[in-house]
């Protein structure tokens, strides 16, 4: 379920590449929404001995994307 969502958010991203700028609340939701995925994630790793392989794989990433998207984003002009 959680590859359909993201693959879709992914087409929506690409679009959005195109002009980021009208956009900006599509990669907002991305990058804030991956940060609290990654979060709850790792709560949920540290309190399952089964799931600390997350914390190696899949939190580091979503926190990668995140930080990428951020960094990559249009900043408000001042």
């Amino acid at each position: 379920m959680i590859c359909g969502v993201y693959a879709v958010l992914g087409i929506f991203l690409i679009r959005a590449a195109k002009n980021p700028t009208e956009h900006g609340s599509l990669i907002s939701f991305t990058i804030w929404s991956s940060v609290v995925h990654a979060g709850i994630m790792a709560v949920q790793a540290l309190m399952d001995e089964h799931e600390t392989g997350h914390l190696i794989g899949d939190v580091p990433a979503l926190l990668l994307v995140a930080a990428f998207l951020w960094f990559l984003s249009p900043k408000a002009s001042q």
